[in-house]
């Protein structure tokens, strides 16, 4: 079994700060890619950042420049650091994760239950 636990959620005002963690535990024999989604009510689950295992991080537009994802392989655990948040940013965030398990040979994906941030005055 593989569990994902999301953490930091809340309300903040507009332009404050928020840091998510989430921390992956179980039978877990590597990660690759980690990564943290976003759903807004209304609208489809969007990617906000990305992180391999070692590349380049990926973020989406509108987050460059405000938030900051990162990970601990030691702990399987990645964060997001949110910045200068908007009321835009408002929404359910999940984490994910590419994981292979003890014992076998391919990656799956798994999901955490999701935290929600909602950014307002």
């Amino acid at each position: 079994q593989v569990q994902l636990v999301e953490s930091g959620g809340g309300l903040v005002q507009p332009g404050g700060s928020l840091r998510l963690s989430c921390a992956a535990s179980g039978s877990i024999f590597s990660i690759n890619d980690m990564g943290w989604y976003r759903q807004a009510p209304g609208k489809q689950r969007e990617l906000v950042a990305a992180i391999p295992s070692g590349g380049k991080t990926n973020y989406a537009d509108s987050v460059k420049g405000r938030f900051t994802i990162s990970r601990d392989n030691a702990k399987n655990t990645v964060y997001l650091q949110m910045n200068s948040l908007k009321p835009e940013d408002t929404a359910v965030y999940y984490c994910n994760a590419e994981i292979r398990r003890s014992g076998y040979l391919r990656y799956t994906t798994y999901w955490g239950q999701g935290t929600q941030v909602t950014v307002s005055s």
